[in-house]
């Protein structure tokens, strides 16, 4: 049956797609994907034992490679001895030390051990001074260029035996005996201990906290400064893969100011910082 449409209605009719179309989805615009609001963002310092992992790495790898070249050094012990006899028994004779012969696991180069040296001796000195100009910069890395060219060649051998016979070595227990101890130090400074000291940026405040149980110090985030510290190029660059020291002044009447050192991904986290002090949050997708 015919109905009728009013006047001005067209109708049209609806044909199928060739069958090399292609199906369109519908697809939601930027601004209405879901976003999630960060709240607040926690900063933690750390201790200068976290640029202390070149050392343990080495420990490990070291003892790797003494196990497998599979050198072995003899080495003689004391086992036992008996007393000397009196004047007044001579039934009772002087026995000479017995000696039994042992054996240790070490590598038959002196490569090894310099590496070893080198490594805690530059860890040691860049975790400790803060190295300025590019002199520094140049004579540490022509030191470990060095250093691994004379091992690559092992020339050390050579070079300790001109030098009066010198030999640097240690045996693959005496690696692991200082490098697992010093991971399990360094997993419980930066994991646990270094997490008593933070700052947390919230909305339109700062939270400071020095130590775990201790008051919380809490300061308007209006008029406060976060800044980073020069980097040094060794320690935050090389051995702490972008750390930095965080400096943030409160902008109150008594001009405190907060420090955090060696701080992780430092430079992510002070753009996150930035934009909260601007708008007190920040909405990401």
């Amino acid at each position: 049956m015919a109905t009728d449409l009013p006047s001005g209605v067209q109708t049209h009719s609806t044909a199928a797609p060739p069958p090399e179309a292609v199906p369109v989805y519908t697809v939601a615009p930027p601004d209405e994907a879901k976003q999630k609001k960060i709240e607040f963002i926690k900063v933690y310092g750390h201790s200068n034992i976290l640029y202390w992992w070149p050392v343990w790495a080495v420990c490990f790898a070291l003892a790797a490679w003494t196990y497998a070249d599979g050198g072995q050094m003899a080495v003689h012990t004391a086992a036992g001895e008996e007393s000397v006899a009196s004047a007044t028994d001579p039934a009772k004779k002087t026995l000479a030390n017995r000696l039994i012969p042992a054996q240790m696991t070490v590598a038959r180069t002196n490569s090894p051990g310099v590496i070893f040296c080198v490594t805690l001796l530059l860890t040691a000195v860049v975790s400790s001074i803060t190295m300025r100009g590019m002199i520094s910069v140049i004579a540490l890395i022509s030191l470990v260029v060095l250093v691994l060219v004379l091992s690559l060649w092992n020339l050390w051998d050579d070079l300790f035996r001109f030098f009066g016979g010198l030999d640097v070595r240690m045996n693959a227990a005496g690696y692991l005996f200082l490098g697992i101890p010093l991971l399990v130090l360094w997993l419980l400074v930066v994991l646990v201990y270094d997490r008593g000291s933070y700052v947390i940026f919230d909305e339109g405040q700062i939270r400071y906290v020095r130590e775990i149980g201790e008051n919380e110090l809490v300061v308007p985030a209006d008029r406060a400064q976060v800044e980073k510290k020069r980097s040094d190029v060794f320690r935050h660059w090389l051995v702490g893969f972008g750390t930095g020291d965080l400096v943030i002044r409160t902008g109150t009447g008594s001009g405190q100011s907060i420090e955090l050192e060696n701080v992780i991904g430092i430079s992510r986290k002070l753009g996150v910082i930035n934009t909260m002090l601007r708008k007190k949050s920040i909405s990401t997708g």
